[in-house]
């Protein structure tokens, strides 16, 4: 069994997707320093990834965040690959960022395994499929390991690392190392059906659905009460429509199937997806996404 790199000998990452995620994730690594290779199945999508990377970071210099110097390394360091085994090459880390099925996610990984170095450690930026069934299906369980990021990644805080049956030591202790140099705060949890955060998250996000179901208030006021109350930064269902219905539909019937009843996809949600109003990637979920900004949509009991 071949040991994973170390923290300090990861300079190459090959981040594999193009979608919100993949997106966020390649430009945080970029921004940390590291080569990376971002790889999609069609190549336009990389150029269309890498051109939206340029123009928030532009906006980041325009508005004095970031040196002009900052951003022309960050864009730099972005090596669009659409060839997977050019993408795989000589890497210390591969992150996965494919739509959340595990076959596509087993595929895609176990393909990566036998084009990668035997030390590359493989991420899986699944928020709620199980990291050991992945690591075991693909055969390098002792290197596979949950990197679950936040949308949107460039601003949110928080990794977390989730760590399979067979994951080992030295692969978690790199990935800590990793996520310090990203700028993250990781916490490290056990491989469960919905980890830490998207079994809390889910919870409260199916709730809100059920409550705004049965009329107990409207959109805007469900989400108040747990930005005002709670001090959540966002309401429920405007995280909801930020995340993705379809996301939000899928983590619930893996998680109702996995645990029980309280994960059961409230019906509005099924609705909503059957109608194609899938939050803001659509321009409409629980809010209709304007240029002037969400607008909540009206739901009559």
């Amino acid at each position: 069994m071949s040991s994973a790199a170390s923290g300090a000998s990861v300079r190459r990452v090959a981040v594999l997707g193009t979608g919100t995620m993949g997106q966020g994730i390649a430009q945080v690594t970029a921004q940390a320093g590291y080569v990376t290779h971002l790889f999609d199945v069609d190549a336009a999508r990389i150029d269309r990834a890498i051109e939206s990377i340029k123009q928030v970071t532009d906006r980041l210099v325009q508005k004095g965040k970031m040196l002009n110097e900052a951003r022309s390394e960050i864009i730099g360091a972005l090596v669009p690959t659409p060839d997977l085994a050019r993408a795989a090459k000589d890497v210390d880390l591969v992150i996965e960022s494919a739509p959340e099925q595990m076959d596509l996610k087993v595929g895609l990984l176990r393909e990566v395994k036998s084009l990668a170095p035997e030390s590359a450690i493989l991420g899986t930026n699944t928020s709620s499929l199980s990291v050991t069934e992945i690591g075991n299906r693909i055969g390098a369980a002792h290197r596979t390991i949950g990197l679950h990021f936040f949308n949107p990644p460039p601003v949110m805080e928080l990794l977390e690392l989730v760590r399979g049956l067979a994951t080992d030591d030295a692969t978690v202790d790199t990935c800590l190392a990793v996520a310090k140099r990203l700028g993250k705060t990781p916490i490290v949890v056990n491989d469960a059906p919905g980890f830490a955060t998207s079994r809390l998250g889910v919870v409260i996000g199916a709730e809100a659905m059920r409550m705004l179901e049965s009329g107990v208030a409207s959109v805007e006021d469900i989400d108040r009460a747990m930005e005002l109350g709670y001090r959540h930064p966002m309401g429920p269902l405007k995280l909801t429509d930020l995340v993705g219905l379809d996301v939000r539909l899928a983590i619930l019937e893996h998680l109702h199937k996995e645990i029980g009843e309280q994960f059961r996809p409230p019906a509005i949600l099924r609705q909503m997806v059957r109608a194609g109003r899938l939050g803001k990637k659509t321009g409409e979920g629980f809010y209709r996404w304007t240029e002037a900004g969400p607008v909540p949509t009206s739901f009559k009991r």
